[in-house]
């Protein structure tokens, strides 16, 4: 699987799991709405001696995919799986990425963002072109890029 694809992918996980923080740290299976507990019915049995981040993340993410249209629970459904795919380094370098995003100041984030969306917004075939154009770079090239573009944006 493609490097890139897996960021992203390893990014919608871990931003889906660190919502679920905002919830109170002591949610009984009583407390959630009959959608959640229908969800997360396979948990109801282990729900009360799972830690509190967890049960916070996956109310979270119940109430998140009971209010979803069938075609993203299809593209979550996908994700999931691509995520679980990933070895202990690829999440761990995933993680590490989103943290490093996490720390931009918020207009860097979101310049980041629009990139990505006018990435997506290419036609397959140019996206592809790019990707190949990238990788056909000498590493020490690639290399000068980001180190620029970390510079660019104060990071280095």
């Amino acid at each position: 699987m493609k490097r890139r694809t897996l960021t992203k992918i390893a990014l919608l996980a871990v931003l889906w799991a660190l919502q679920g923080q905002a919830y109170a740290d002591d949610l009984s299976w009583e407390q959630l709405s009959p959608e959640q507990q229908h969800v997360l019915q396979k948990f109801q049995g282990t729900w009360s001696s799972l830690p509190a981040e967890r049960r916070a993340a996956l109310s979270k993410g119940a109430d998140r995919w009971a209010h979803m249209t069938p075609e993203e629970k299809e593209r979550a459904g996908q994700r999931f799986k691509n995520w679980q795919s990933l070895t202990p380094q690829q999440r761990a370098e995933v993680r590490r990425r989103y943290q490093e995003f996490r720390q931009l100041p918020p207009q860097e984030q979101a310049r980041i963002r629009e990139n990505f969306q006018r990435f997506r917004s290419l036609p397959p075939e140019r996206r592809q072109e790019l990707r190949e154009r990238w990788r056909s770079l000498p590493a020490e090239r690639r290399q000068e890029i980001r180190e620029r573009m970390r510079a660019r944006r104060g990071g280095g």
